[in-house]
């Protein structure tokens, strides 16, 4: 039986250049319970070189993916996110630091890592803080999200 016929049903697949293996070490690096599962190499009809990676099937944290060695036709942009739901700000901290190396902070818990993924490093809580004004407005001004500083606002 094929990788493929045990993914579920929806499986994200992420579209790279020429460096999914380094994005996809770069990923399972940082989160548990995380590997690669197989690969797929070029046969030398696809993009880029013969006998090179074209696909790596892996997990982060239980959720499938694939990850292709597509050529430079498509990038990412921040349509399409990656949420990393947070029960602390101990792990809110250590995903944003990770993911954020060699990319960039965006706003509200957003950000961009070095391979041009949209990321969102989000407490648990945060939906139901927000829903006070207060710590939705607080929220706007952030880059990382401060949990306390939402709980605060939420409350005054």
């Amino acid at each position: 039986m094929s990788t493929l016929a045990q993914f579920p049903r929806i499986t994200p697949f992420l579209w790279f250049d020429a460096n999914a293996e380094e994005a996809v070490d770069f990923y399972v690096s940082i989160f548990p319970n995380s590997r690669r599962l197989s690969e797929l190499r070029n046969s030398g009809d696809a993009p880029g070189p013969k006998g090179g990676i074209l696909t790596i099937a892996f997990e982060l944290d239980g959720q499938k993916f694939t990850a292709l060695n597509g050529g430079p036709d498509f990038k990412f942009n921040a349509a399409v996110s990656l949420v990393v739901r947070c029960d602390s700000q101990q792990e809110v901290d250590y995903y944003w630091s990770r993911l954020t190396a060699g990319g960039q902070e965006v706003q509200c818990g957003w950000l961009r890592d070095k391979f041009g993924l949209s990321w969102q490093i989000t407490p648990g809580r945060l939906p139901e803080l927000i829903r006070n004004p207060k710590a939705f407005k607080a929220m706007l001004g952030m880059k990382k999200i401060d949990l306390a500083e939402l709980e605060r606002a939420a409350r005054t």
